[in-house]
């Protein structure tokens, strides 16, 4: 196609994004599933003209904040297996900066996210502009630099021929497994509009296919030489096995070589619950089981993980002397702590491990040691969601919840008390149907991540639910999703489960010996009279159905009505903020405690934790 075609900067991106395919399950789709938009002086004029044309080919969202469409574009590319993703288009300085938080969410669990952003004028004839931040001794710095640190593809557009270059190397790092995170192009608002004329092959269909790296067949033999000489092998299985489509093959090398495996926060589904090798969640939010099973091994085969603390336990979850083996894309994650590193995708890794292997299998009195474990620990959940004689519970609402959901259902939780709780106590009934973000950890993710994963789930599986588990503080933070899932009939099941406050912060400021102080709403000194907040009436004043129940039982009623009903729906229960904690399956995690204090209790604690550093692995 030779030739060429006159477009504004705005218009060929555009265009060019129309043309970019993938390659999923012999279908081929649009990479980009669409953007989330806030418009403003600094995107509206060029991007949304160029936007317009294609509103039924290339959808745009409109946003309620900016950071929460970071956040559901982020929970989009996560539903997708990060072989999708969503753009995110905001105005020049503040808008844009409130992007900045879900960029970092987007880094840490290294998920795809492109963001097109307005920038200040490249001529500076205006200057200073609306928005503008003016540093006295370098004109070309901005709010657009800060994302420097929270991308992988950073870039800033100042004459119309760049994005010929640019675009693919951001859509490169997005499909990259060993670098996938979020792209950022900063648009200044002339050039946007600047015309040029670009090649007519730029804007040919092209379809692509995610890069498999094959295992270098030397780390592949040392891996198999170390894994013949254990007695006790456990396989921790990460996120990173889903986004390779690994479940398969490590499933069948667990079984073929009868080896336990233990699931991170981001692996949470790679199992299910009722598969014999799965010995439950690892770590700070895990099970009895897999980390007496972790502490046990002599052999740990670490396979798509990032070994988070929360996953290693601070790296106190492991026997010093445990040899790790890894298998990850990644070179900075397959080297972390002394590991022996098999750098490759994880099918094809673990394909040639098995290989490798032959028919050797671990003992069978371990494997039958993992099993009686995690049934103990399934006895403790059971118990541990079972309404009784204590106050509603997290834990309670899990078991309601998980006992009348579909198997395909898609449940999401982030942050505070919930992500512990969720990994600990639901039992996965199908794979890759579980999204708790802690990889940032992020308060707020939850509804509008809930929103973002209903819209993949949407193109793919429309008759099932998005379940959202959020606690009275993200709700407070971040809701309103709550609209934009209802303005564009996106439907979620959302449950808020009121704690009075921060009540899993509270948790640990008195596990390190502190007072209670400005977490709980009563606790707080500047709060003269404590209300409650009416979040039943707040929900319906976004256009959902919503109800306030009093107890699991009539948390079970109301949820099996909302899985009848075609919008939103919102309920509400008030859990204690201080009992019905899953108390057991906690490995230490290193916090920092005060060294020097007037109070005994806090000095306690810190000599507490200080006591417990002697198991702590010694990275290198």
């Amino acid at each position: 196609m030779a030739g060429t075609v006159r477009l504004t900067v705005d218009q060929a991106i555009v265009r060019w994004l129309m043309a970019q395919y993938i390659e999923i399950d012999g279908a081929e789709v649009r990479i980009c599933g669409g953007g989330f938009g806030i418009f403003g002086h600094g995107n509206v004029p060029c991007l949304g003209e160029a936007l317009f044309p294609v509103q039924d080919e290339l959808p745009l969202y409109r946003g309620q904040n900016e950071q929460s469409m970071g956040f559901a574009a982020a929970a989009y590319a996560k539903y997708h297996l990060r072989r999708r993703f969503m753009f995110c288009t905001a105005s020049a300085g503040p808008g844009t900066a409130n992007l900045l938080t879900s960029a970092a969410l987007a880094h840490a669990n290294r998920l795809p996210m492109l963001m097109l952003c307005g920038d200040t004028f490249l001529t500076r004839l205006p200057d200073p502009v609306l928005q503008q931040l003016e540093h006295f001794g370098d004109p070309t710095l901005g709010v657009n630099d800060a994302f420097r640190a929270v991308t992988r593809y950073w870039d800033r557009i100042t004459h119309p021929a760049q994005i010929i270059q640019s675009l693919p190397a951001a859509l490169a790092v997005m499909l990259d497994p060993a670098e996938c995170g979020p792209a950022f192009i900063g648009l200044p608002q002339d050039v946007q509009g600047w015309a040029y004329d670009y090649p007519n092959e730029m804007f040919e269909r092209r379809v692509h296919r995610i890069r498999r790296q094959a295992p270098d067949m030397a780390e592949v033999a040392d891996a198999a030489a170390v894994l013949k000489g254990a007695e006790r092998p456990v396989i921790i299985a990460g996120g990173g096995v889903q986004y390779s489509g690994a479940v398969p093959e490590l499933t069948a090398f667990a079984e073929a070589h009868n080896i336990p495996v233990i699931e991170t926060i981001a692996g949470r589904a790679n199992l299910r619950a009722d598969h014999p090798l799965n010995i439950g969640p690892v770590g700070v939010t895990g099970s009895d089981s897999a980390n007496t099973i972790a502490a046990e091994a002599d052999v740990i085969l670490a396979v798509g993980t990032r070994l988070q603390d929360f996953t290693t336990g601070s790296w106190t979850a492991f026997a010093k002397d445990a040899a790790l083996v890894t298998v990850n894309a990644g070179r900075h994650d397959a080297g972390k702590h002394r590991a022996l590193p098999l750098v490759g995708d994880a099918k094809l890794g673990i394909d040639a491990l098995g290989r490798a292997l032959g028919e050797h299998s671990a003992p069978c009195d371990w494997a039958a040691h993992a099993r009686a474990q995690r049934a103990e620990w399934d006895a403790y959940v059971a118990g541990n969601v079972t309404p009784g004689n204590r106050p509603n519970s997290y834990a309670q609402a899990i078991g309601v919840v998980n006992a009348l959901c579909d198997p395909r259902d898609r449940v999401v939780a982030a942050a505070g008390g919930l992500p512990a709780e969720v990994t600990a106590n639901w039992r996965t009934l199908d794979i890759g149907t579980v999204d708790v973000e802690f990889g940032f950890s992020c308060m707020g993710y939850e509804i509008a991540g809930g929103w973002g994963a209903r819209i993949a789930q949407a193109e793919v599986e429309p008759d099932q639910d998005t379940i959202v588990f959020c606690g009275d503080g993200s709700y407070l933070l971040m809701n309103s999703d709550i609209y934009s899932s209802v303005l564009t009939q996106k439907k979620m099941i959302v449950l808020v489960l009121d704690n009075g406050g921060f009540a899993v912060i509270n948790k640990l400021q008195n596990n390190t010996g502190n007072e209670s102080f400005n977490n709980l709403i009563a606790d707080c000194p500047t709060v003269p009279e404590p209300f409650a907040v009416d979040f039943e009436a707040h929900a319906r004043a976004m256009g959902a159905d919503a109800v306030t129940v009093a107890n699991p039982a009539e948390l079970g009623e109301a949820f099996t009505r909302a899985k009848a009903m075609d919008k939103t729906c919102v309920i509400v229960m008030k859990v204690d903020p201080y009992e019905g904690w899953t108390t057991q399956g906690h490995t230490w995690w290193e916090v920092g405690t005060a060294e020097v204090s007037d109070s005994d209790k806090v000095r306690a604690a810190h000599e507490d934790w200080e006591a417990s550093r002697s198991k702590q692995r010694q990275g290198v």
